[in-house]
């Protein structure tokens, strides 16, 4: 295959100050200053001084080890074969399309390596969505395992050359030995990594962290590590996609000298809680989805509580968990009686927002804590500081830069001052930060951010549709599931008339063909009526739920 359009080979200073730099070009001035960030630290400065600690272990899975210098001489080796290969080079994109695996993380450190910038793509996309970030980020190459290859287009403007991550300990022999130096050149506002997001348009929006706020989030992590420099043991079941288990565990791991013990394939709750036993690990970081499966596991089976014996801490991430969570975790869970913890963060900052301690989660259970060093949060009406309960606004270096190609919202999350608008309400009790709602209409199944936009948007693109509204309801598993109200294209006069009945199954065989699985609605109710709207045209989705559709 060829290389995608405007991904033409170029020396290193074209990559770094045309395609790298390009992607939030005239809508950076509104993101952060590099205060704090940087100081000509970059990521491949961080990987080359983790050669020095030896082969204490750095990455464990499946049987695999791999210690400290062993990952660097694999970085190199992959990073001198990718620029042999496919003339990967300095502010080029690569984009990783995997399930969790040592060798995603390899891939990462090799584009670091090379300078390049990583773009983690969501493994549990369907192919639409794939297509999507490929025509948005355009990256020079694609590492992808089988089951994803096959969401690849194949052919046409969008197709670009794949390499099979299975491939990579192939390739890493191969460039054995090589050494590359890119990498040690990037400045701290040069793009390090695209993740992704979506926001009211419903479309993915790639987030751009640059060096600066990667290497905020690691001061962050060795900071707090000043006074308990031990070794830990993390287990990283979360997907590296992620910002929490790519930017605040994979990355500060090697750096501050700790183990990433990997959890593959899906979540078993039983197979996780063995790992972390036969691995001594220490610390894990759960979104409220695999707590409350570690609940009922330890509720039936009380004898399996032995294998946590060497958990020091468990943190709580991406949702809030319910004061009734929390009391069984410590009721169930004795080694984390006295280190349960919270965060609350975006993708868009690259480490939590606000860090609650279990003496703050026992003070107020419904907080998520107190702004972590460096970063400023404010509550606002507008956009003026408020007292009570107000839209969040968070400032620091750890922030994202900007939009991927998306100057109008980059400018439309940055104040002139540099402050980011979360999107989320909340207030500061006794100076504790609680969150009162993630974004307005978010759903959030299973620590996976649903959009209703983006879901609404599919449905009505089916013929037998002409309204959709997305919404989220409670579940005691999962946190929420999708639930989708329509209106079906042939509705008239207040009547079904001639609607399929069978219209519910046949959305969600359509929607499985072009959504992720935890994006397809699994309640449909069938509306009678259009949806109600206001003056300016906005579904009055509160109407519709206080009516039941």
């Amino acid at each position: 295959m060829g290389r995608p359009r405007g991904c033409g080979l170029r020396t290193d200073d074209e990559r770094a100050d045309g395609r790298a730099r390009g992607g939030v070009r005239g809508a950076r001035a509104r993101a952060p200053a590099a205060a704090g960030g940087g100081g000509g630290v970059n990521l491949a400065r961080l990987l080359e001084d983790s050669a020095g600690r030896g082969d204490a272990e750095y990455l464990v899975a499946d049987g695999q080890r791999v210690g400290f210098r062993e990952n660097h001489e694999r970085a190199h080796a992959l990073a001198a074969a990718l620029r042999r290969e496919y003339g990967i080079g300095r502010g080029d994109r690569v984009a990783i399309l995997a399930a969790n695996g040592i060798p995603w993380i390899t891939a990462f450190w090799a584009v670091t390596a090379l300078g390049g910038v990583a773009v983690a793509m969501n493994a549990r996309w369907a192919a639409p969505e794939v297509e999507h970030a490929l025509r948005l980020t355009e990256p020079a190459l694609v590492l992808a395992d089988e089951r994803r290859r096959r969401l690849m287009p194949r052919t046409g403007d969008d197709a670009v050359p794949v390499c099979a991550i299975e491939s990579v300990e192939t390739m890493v022999a191969a460039g054995a030995g090589g050494v590359v130096s890119g990498g040690l050149r990037a400045q701290s506002e040069d793009p390090a990594t695209i993740l992704f997001t979506s926001g009211t348009t419903g479309r993915a929006k790639g987030v751009v962290h640059p060096q600066r706020s990667l290497i905020a989030t690691v001061d962050h992590q060795r900071a707090s590590r000043v006074d308990d420099p031990a070794p830990r043991r993390y287990l990283l079941a979360t997907p590296l996609f992620h910002v929490a288990a790519l930017h605040n565990l994979t990355v500060p791991r090697l750096v501050v000298g700790d183990a990433a013990v990997l959890w593959e394939g899906r979540f078993d709750i039983d197979g996780v809680t063995r790992l972390i036993e036969g691995e001594s690990v220490t610390h894990w970081s759960a979104v409220p989805t695999m707590a409350a499966r570690l609940l009922d596991l330890l509720e039936e089976h009380p004898e399996a509580a032995e294998r946590l014996r060497t958990l020091r801490a468990l943190s709580l991430i991406t949702a809030p968990a319910s004061p009734a969570m929390q009391d069984r975790l410590r009721a169930l869970v004795p080694t984390v009686r006295t280190s349960l913890a919270a965060t609350y963060g975006l993708t868009e900052t690259a480490c939590p927002v606000t860090a609650a301690t279990d003496s703050d989660l026992a003070a107020d259970p419904l907080c998520v804590g107190t702004p972590v060093p460096r970063m400023e949060v404010q509550i606002r009406e507008g956009r003026r500081p408020a007292a009570g309960v107000g839209e969040i606004w968070a400032r620091g270096p750890h922030l994202m830069s900007g939009y991927w190609r998306d100057r109008e919202a980059t400018g439309a999350a940055f104040d002139a001052d540099g402050w980011l608008r979360t999107g989320d309400v909340g207030e500061f009790v006794e100076g504790r930060l609680r969150v009162h709602s993630r974004r307005t209409d978010l759903i959030i199944r299973g620590g996976e951010n649903v959009y209703p936009a983006e879901v609404e948007a599919v449905v009505e693109s089916h013929p037998a549709v002409a309204e959709c509204m997305v919404h989220g309801a409670a579940h005691p598993e999962w946190g929420q599931e999708v639930c989708a109200v329509v209106v079906p294209a042939d509705w008239s006069a207040g009547t079904l008339g001639g609607a399929d009945p069978a219209l519910p199954d046949g959305l969600v065989r359509f929607a499985s063909e072009r959504l992720a699985a935890y994006k397809v609605p699994v309640r449909w109710t069938v509306r009678d009526a259009p949806l109600p709207r206001n003056a300016s045209g906005k579904v009055v989705r509160g109407e519709v739920l206080r009516r039941g559709a």
